[in-house]
């Protein structure tokens, strides 16, 4: 594995903004420094004026292999992910077949092993029936286990009261939710349906799937977490209401239960439905602009721990289908460090609490073993940013499957030019490398009872 010696850039990382160098050596950052030059590399990368982030790591993403793989597939969503700056992801389970026996599960990593150019990990999926499946989870080679209180592919909606009483009391495991309740999202929809058939103008998406909605099955899973003591941690909070269930007193590495934010939730609000459309069409809905700044409070005064993107891509023919049929999500990763390098820009965020919230945080909560710092020892996962080169997103610069994104059109300020991945540059100012694949991340659990 070749040496890298990155020189003159500005680090962030753990609360600062450092000039160092810094030495990468056998996949691991061998040593920071204020002068490396005497060190000899295989190759040295000159980032004066640039800036050094840990690489990103995306706790939830959906790159819909096996068996959805005409949106995506890990190959094209890896190499999206790189040119975005996110070395490491963590894949959900609702794919064709489901992930949701210890079987199904390690066919997904093997897939991985061969095609993926970022380190990974895979959620586990939980039913109302595979509770013995998800006791015998290894806790050291798997992220977590997934929980759709909402409707999602397949058998995957755990809506029996018994099922996610039992798999909260018994699984010693990370459990992500994604909260939602079914009953009143239903509710909603009959009511839109009946005023306006398959046809519903996606404005009211935000409506069906209500603040209460969310709310509700937030709640609920929280008081659960509380109850059995359960590591719970809360996927794309969409409403203001929800941040208020999640405290901000306790150092991360003491907290039991934990949330996340997701890059569309802190970019769009529901004006935006009008120009973007089914294009913004997520589960939970992109809510009000009071919703959004809310949101964007709970990440900085700590009630939001991580940010993530929830990529989730869908043909453009798939969302120009009416609102009812129009799948929900689409795809971020390869944007999302240089969207909240805007919010940097724009006075919301500052660089160090970017890198805690994408970086830093994502690593403590799931303890991920020795990645998320720029520390001696640690793997070599590092990106490069250059605060200062605007670009734009077009169709021909698009690297996820789908061939579309969100944020077509916008000009974002900053740009990634590297991305280095446990030691080998992945990714150089629009080329790829790619004769290294990622690795499979392992976490350095501590499982309580």
């Amino acid at each position: 594995m070749k040496s890298i010696l990155i020189t003159g850039a500005n680090i962030v990382n753990e609360g600062q903004i450092t000039r160092s160098d810094i030495l990468v050596k056998d996949g691991f950052i061998y040593n920071i420094g204020s002068d490396l030059s005497a060190f000899e590399a295989d190759l040295q990368i000159d980032a004066s004026g640039k800036y050094i982030f840990p690489g990103v790591i995306d706790d939830q993403v959906h790159f819909r292999e096996p068996g959805l793989t005409h949106k995506a597939d890990i190959y094209t969503e890896s190499k999206a992910a790189v040119a975005g700056g996110v070395t490491s992801y963590m894949e959900m389970p609702n794919t064709v077949p489901q992930s949701v026996t210890i079987d199904l599960l390690e066919e997904k990593y093997k897939i991985a092993s061969e095609k993926s150019l970022a380190n990974y990990s895979f959620f586990f999926g939980a039913t109302n029936d595979n509770i013995e499946e998800i006791l015998k989870v290894d806790p050291e080679h798997v992220c977590g286990i997934k929980v759709f209180q909402g409707s999602s592919t397949g058998n995957m909606l755990v809506d029996n009261p018994a099922s996610l009483e039992r798999i909260f009391s018994e699984c010693k495991l990370l459990i992500a939710t994604h909260s939602e309740n079914d009953n009143i999202i239903k509710a909603n929809l009959e009511k839109y349906k009946k005023e306006y058939g398959e046809n519903i103008p996606v404005k009211f998406h935000p409506i069906i799937r209500s603040e209460e909605a969310c709310y509700d099955a937030s709640k609920k899973v929280v008081d659960l977490a509380r109850k059995y003591g359960t590591k719970l941690h809360v996927l794309h909070i969409s409403t203001g209401k929800e941040v208020e269930l999640f405290d901000n007193t306790l150092p991360l590495a003491e907290k039991r239960i934990t949330a996340e934010a997701c890059i569309h939730h802190l970019w769009f609000s529901d004006e935006d439905y009008e120009e973007k459309g089914n294009l913004i069409k997520w589960n939970p809905a992109v809510k009000t602009k009071a919703d959004r700044d809310r949101i964007l409070q709970g990440v900085l005064e700590g009630n939001i721990d991580v940010i993530a993107t929830d990529h989730a891509p869908h043909t453009l023919e798939e969302k120009a289908q009416p609102y009812t049929s129009a799948p929900s999500g689409g795809p971020l990763v390869q944007h999302s460090l240089v969207a909240m390098l805007d919010l940097y820009h724009q006075g919301k965020i500052r660089l160090d609490q970017i890198a805690e919230k994408m970086c830093h945080n994502v690593a403590v909560l799931f303890e991920i073993e020795k990645r998320g710092y720029i520390r001696p020892g640690y793997y070599a996962d590092l990106v490069i940013v250059d605060l200062e080169k605007p670009w734009k997103v077009e169709k021909d610069n698009i690297l996820a499957k789908c061939g579309w994104s969100p944020f077509e059109g916008h000009t974002f300020r900053s740009q990634v030019t590297h991305t280095i991945v446990s030691g080998h540059l992945v990714y150089e100012n629009g080329e790829f490398h790619e004769e290294k694949k990622g690795m499979r991340l392992k976490f350095s659990r501590k499982i309580q009872g």
